[in-house]
């Protein structure tokens, strides 16, 4: 048994209280279902800027009337101090165990074109947090990180400790959030785990608006009829993460007794690479075997876009030797569950 599955087997049994920022959003959501499932109770924070109350509903569809009576919604802002202390409590008794901060504003494009707002979300908001998990003394704070931190940084696959200069506003400011995290462990011993996300995918990942993540955004076109359009060759490659692996980081983070794994950055991803060529060629013959019409749809080449790498892979041993973090998917299998849902969710 891995340390995954000892964990999903002990939290139903030791029942405890979770915050999860962006509770609304994609991964957000996807932590609030597999919680309520494992009996635990959680407060949920968003000011549904990216989120969306549709997420949190279908939650509420998959779960039945005693779970999802164990979550509580905070409508607030993590700019504001005050709410992200509210956040903090589930009643006027029992406070926050764990914290799973997931909230932010995402995308490179969204960063380079206003990062006031991305700095505001991301270093502001996440400053905020860390003030008031450790006044309220919690007893794990896990923090979503990012891939973008590694730059310009040539090196492959990425391990964690070779990073090179940011290459976005929003790059800058998940890098910032990892430097305001080791001196909050140095200063007030308050010790936390980030997460460096790689390229996450899966059900309720939003197809929608101009910042859309690449895998929903070229099912929902293909879907739709609409032109796919790659940046590039399409020789540029990521290491594609399914969400059921990053749920599964945050929680053997927020709940490890390992010392050593404390106040650590993690790679999250599975460890191979895919060009998004490669990609294209995936969604496209998933979907064909349930819309043949689709089977000879082709994509449109345009320029790359600033601020993009052009390769991404991650190691993710020290996870694994430090977390018991093992992918559960891999990019293909993970296409195998979202793929479906995307399908129901355009229908």
């Amino acid at each position: 048994m891995n340390a995954y599955q000892d964990l999903l087997q002990r939290l139903p049994r030791e029942p405890r209280t979770w915050l999860i920022t962006g509770v609304a959003g994609f991964i957000g959501s996807n932590l609030l279902e597999t919680l309520l499932k494992l009996d635990q109770r959680v407060v949920g924070l968003d000011n549904f800027a990216t989120g969306h109350r549709h997420n949190l509903a279908e939650v509420q569809s998959l779960v039945p009337p005693e779970q999802w009576a164990r979550f509580r919604l905070v409508e607030g802002d993590i700019r504001e101090l005050d709410d992200c202390r509210r956040a903090m409590r589930w009643d006027d008794t029992q406070g926050v165990d764990h914290v799973l901060h997931q909230a932010a504003l995402g995308s490179v494009p969204r960063s380079i074109a206003d990062p006031m707002a991305t700095n505001a979300a991301n270093v502001t908001g996440f400053l905020n947090m860390l003030v008031a998990a450790r006044d309220a003394n919690v007893k794990s704070f896990t923090y979503a990180a990012s891939s973008s931190t590694y730059g310009d940084h040539p090196g492959l696959p990425k391990v964690e400790d070779k990073i090179g200069k940011p290459l976005s506003p929003y790059a800058v400011t998940k890098y910032v959030n990892e430097l305001y995290a080791d001196v909050f462990a140095r200063n007030y011993g308050f010790q936390t785990i980030g997460l460096r996300y790689f390229n996450v995918f899966g059900p309720r990942q939003d197809p929608n608006g101009a910042y859309a993540a690449v895998i929903p955004k070229w099912t929902a076109s293909l879907l739709k009829g609409e032109p796919v359009f790659i940046n590039g060759d399409g020789e540029t490659s990521r290491d594609f993460c399914f969400i059921a692996n990053a749920v599964q980081a945050n929680l053997l983070a927020a709940t490890t007794d390992n010392a050593e794994a404390l106040n650590q950055v993690y790679n999250v991803a599975v460890g191979e690479r895919t060009t998004l060529n490669d990609l294209f060629r995936l969604i496209r013959d998933g979907l064909a075997k349930h819309r043949p019409d689709l089977a000879e749809a082709q994509a449109t080449h345009r320029d790359f876009r600033a601020g993009d790498v052009r390769h991404s892979l991650a190691n993710v041993d020290k996870a694994g030797a430090l977390l018991g973090y093992v992918p559960s998917h891999t990019l293909a299998q993970g296409l195998e569950v979202a793929l479906p849902w995307y399908r129901k969710d355009a229908s």
